[in-house]
């Protein structure tokens, strides 16, 4: 995969989309910053970019995924990826549902992912060396550098849901102390939410699927 480093950027994914419309850029395709400075967060909250963390964006073709992986499910197998490279190297990390990756009981980054086309533009914000107040950082030290390197390696091994399924499923536990959002205004408590095989959850007999 074609990697690119800059200095700086207001987002590393709507960078990539800007370039990908203008087919000034083709899939496979990462970019990473060592600065950003409008970051995109869940539900359109903006990611603190402060030099030495992680800003990633990569674009990669539908048709180059697993088959049995159901978009609404991308931003879970993404991250599930990634954190197997973390724990490689040492990390405690997991994987809050559907995309936000914890240290215990602090967030330290996520994942998100839109459908541009016929490709899946992937953004990743980790805090590597430092965070705001009531976030965390990452629990082993890997530069930005290696992260991308390994976690680009991985997701061009093509590896299945159902192999990265079987193995969160195994982590779901640890969710049934936190809340989600259904919506930008609806939480609800997870304590009773069932995973189901495609990565969304049933609350209250309601299927919640991540759409980020």
């Amino acid at each position: 995969m074609q990697t690119l480093l800059l200095d700086e950027v207001a987002s590393t994914q709507e960078w990539l989309k800007k370039a990908y419309k203008e087919k000034k850029v083709t899939p496979p395709f990462a970019l990473y910053a060592k600065r950003q400075t409008r970051g995109i967060g869940s539900r359109g909250n903006t990611w603190i970019g402060q030099e030495g963390n992680l800003f990633l964006s990569f674009l990669i073709e539908r048709a180059a995924l697993p088959d049995d992986l159901a978009m609404e499910s991308a931003s879970i197998y993404f991250a599930w990826l990634l954190k197997e490279v973390l724990k490689d190297a040492g990390s405690q990390c997991w994987i809050k549902w559907p995309n936000d990756f914890y240290i215990e009981e602090k967030k330290i980054g996520g994942m998100i992912t839109s459908i541009v086309g016929e490709c899946l533009v992937c953004g990743v914000g980790l805090n590597l060396v430092t965070s705001p107040k009531e976030f965390g950082v990452l629990d082993v030290a890997l530069s930005a550098e290696e992260i991308v390197k390994r976690f680009l390696e991985k997701v061009e091994k093509k590896i299945s849901w159902k192999q990265v399924f079987r193995k969160y499923s195994v982590e779901f536990y640890k969710n049934k102390s936190f809340y989600t959002h259904i919506d930008k205004s609806k939480k609800v408590s997870m304590r009773f939410a069932v995973l189901n095989d495609d990565g969304s959850i049933t609350i209250n007999d309601e299927r919640i699927y991540s759409l980020r």
